[in-house]
């Protein structure tokens, strides 16, 4: 059981073309935490490279409260960066991370915190309900995490997303992982620990459009397979021996209307399929080896998760440029 005298709890936001909620994240964010006695807290929010207005909202709100910070990456590193870039700047002893989109209701936090209190060293929100989502969007979440449980070599929790509280050893495993195709909700799953679940129903988004169209859906599904599973090689790996055994049921077949008829052109619509088929197949796997081999490629350049273009700490902006994740 955790010790409830003056916990502190750092509130990591990433943000990404936020202007039009930021406040309002904000506003519930301080109700909710100003309503708290057992622990400090801190919010760190993450501007992971905006071109509207929300850097300059994220500085004001920084210079104006003492426990807000906030930080800007170069460029757009993409959501799980950002969140990286948030949890190794948290300093608390439990770490919270919600978008800023109001989707994840910041009035959990105080339930989070009590079951982490009770010797939880992860709680993660857990979604009942997806209001405001449309019926494609809703299908093809459920069917994506069912599909990476069956692959997975861990266990990820169904309907959930990367809203949760973590312990500060757990935060400490996952920022020293050092891959750079992060999904973070396996990379939680992945270190185990103690972990529950909050039931909640997510909320439409308060303002604003989702920053996860189809092509970047897609992009996190493909990291979120191939980051912890094997299986597609192996299905590669069997499909090949499948394929093998049926070339030589083909050989055999050739050798035949060759040697016993007198049709030797016979059967040429069935090669032509065949060729076909088994040349697709082939592209497939090939397909599906670069894709491991794509990951190979980018782990072994070393490159930064993120880069820091500017922090702000309560009445000061400073360029921090050279605070790079290695």
């Amino acid at each position: 059981m955790i010790s409830m005298s003056r916990n502190k709890i750092s509130v990591v936001v990433p943000c990404f073309d936020e202007q039009a909620v930021i406040g309002e994240t904000h506003r519930c964010l301080i109700e909710v935490l100003n309503g708290q006695k057992d622990f400090a807290w801190e919010i760190i929010y993450v501007d992971d490279g905006s071109s509207d207005n929300t850097w300059s909202i994220l500085s004001s709100l920084a210079k104006s409260h003492n426990e807000v910070s906030a930080i800007k990456l170069s460029r757009n590193f993409g959501h799980q960066m950002a969140s990286m870039a948030g949890l190794e700047s948290a300093t608390g002893d439990a770490v919270v991370l919600i978008d800023a989109d109001l989707q994840d209701p910041p009035s959990l936090i105080p339930e989070f915190y009590q079951k982490w209190v009770d010797g939880n060293e992860v709680v993660y929100g857990k979604r009942k309900k997806r209001n405001g989502e449309s019926l494609f969007k809703r299908l093809t979440a459920s069917l994506f995490y069912r599909l990476l449980n069956r692959v997975s070599e861990v266990e990820i929790p169904l309907d959930t997303g990367d809203f949760r509280l973590m312990d500060r050893k757990v935060v400490d495993h996952i920022v020293a992982m050092p891959e750079r195709a992060r999904f973070l909700r396996g990379m939680v799953a992945w270190v185990g620990f103690r972990q529950c679940a909050v039931e909640y129903d997510r909320d439409e988004r308060y303002a604003g459009v989702s920053k996860y169209p189809l092509r970047k859906m897609l992009k996190f599904a493909a990291d979120g397979i191939l980051s912890f599973s094997a299986l597609p090689l192996k299905l590669a790996t069997f499909t090949g021996l499948v394929t093998f055994g049926l070339s030589l049921v083909g050989f055999v077949y050739a050798i035949w209307l060759r040697l016993l008829t007198d049709n030797w052109v016979s059967g040429w619509t069935a090669l032509f399929v065949t060729v076909l088929f088994f040349g697709g197949l082939q592209l497939l796997t090939l397909g599906l080896i670069g894709e491991y081999l794509a990951r190979i490629y980018t782990e072994s350049k070393r490159r930064p998760l993120y880069i820091i273009d500017e922090v702000c700490v309560s009445s000061s902006c400073d360029g921090d440029s050279d605070n790079k994740v290695k």
